[in-house]
């Protein structure tokens, strides 16, 4: 079952090249059923690694373009009145998707990225005082600038929990940007992909998750690294239960890629900082990325015996 997901990291390296890390960082947020943030500059391949990882997954995808002047409607949608019928009828927007790239989400106003927020927890929107339920599965794939860049809003404590995962792709290697600069271009490359797995596949795959493991030592860990959050002197506020949640479930997808049908400390160090970091807020301001945190969650690492 887990070959398949390993299929679908070898297609989206040929898209995105040299970032093998994130590609199974990403994979393994979707495989979790997390949400997925994408913090770098522009240009580095952020709206590439989403589109990829959609189709190789088989995934029905829509992309909604965040600018200061997009409204909640439309996202969501928007009930329009219908002369032959005599009534309203509700257009659905394109969250009605399996997987929504919010593309440069920090551009929009909050009251906007507040439309995301029922449907990332609970997958489902509401509209008109009526509930609608979200295909399944369903993720958010959201990319955003450096809040230091012209034009964004920095995303609230909130919505951010609400990621699983925030990742950042960097600048690639001289290789890797040989290649780019040789090779064919990415979007044309990405009209020739085919699904390497399709959309039931990886809801098996990831019920499959719960055979995972993990011992009540390891969720001891677990609770240690939370609390050791909540009481140092690092951090503003700590990582909440949810967050302790998407970390050991997180843990059990890195296993499984891992071939194992058990969870050890070393999951959760490998997946700590892309889950933790945009959750974290330093107690002494650095700058307000999302991922500002991560050398101070090495220090909680290093801080809490396994």
């Amino acid at each position: 079952m887990f070959a398949k997901v390993h299929a679908v990291a070898k297609q989206v390296n040929q898209i995105v090249v040299g970032k093998e890390l994130q590609v199974r960082q990403s994979l393994v947020c979707l495989l979790a059923g997390g949400h997925l943030l994408i913090e770098d500059v522009p240009g580095v391949g952020k709206t590439t690694l989403a589109h990829a990882l959609a189709v190789s997954l088989g995934l029905k995808f829509n992309r909604v373009q965040f600018t200061s002047d997009l409204l909640p409607a439309d996202v969501i949608g928007i009930s329009i009145f219908d002369r032959e019928k005599n009534s309203f009828i509700f257009h659905p927007g394109p969250i009605f998707t399996q997987v929504l790239l919010a593309d440069e989400i920090n551009r929009a106003t909050p009251k906007t990225q507040s439309a995301l927020l029922e449907a990332m927890e609970e997958r489902q929107t509401t509209a008109d005082g009526i509930t609608r339920d979200l295909p399944q599965p369903f993720f958010v794939i959201a990319t955003q600038n450096p809040t230091h860049q012209i034009g964004t809003f920095q995303l609230p404590e909130s919505q951010l929990d609400r990621f699983l995962m925030c990742l950042s792709l960097g600048y690639p290697d001289a290789a890797a940007e040989r290649a780019l600069l040789l090779g064919e271009d990415r979007r044309a490359l990405l009209k020739t992909m085919s699904p390497a797995m399709q959309p039931e596949e990886l809801v098996a795959a990831q019920a499959s998750l719960r055979k995972i493991h993990t011992s009540p030592t390891l969720i001891d860990y677990v609770q240690a690294l939370a609390h050791a959050s909540r009481t140092g002197a690092l951090f503003a506020e700590g990582l909440s239960p949810r967050a302790a949640i998407a970390l050991l479930q997180a843990a059990r997808a890195w296993a499984a890629l891992e071939g194992r049908d058990h969870v050890i400390p070393e999951d959760i160090q490998a997946i700590l900082i892309p889950v933790a970091a945009h959750r974290l807020r330093p107690l002494k301001s650095t700058g307000g990325t999302a991922m500002g945190s991560r050398d101070l969650v090495l220090q909680l690492m290093k801080s809490v015996a396994v």
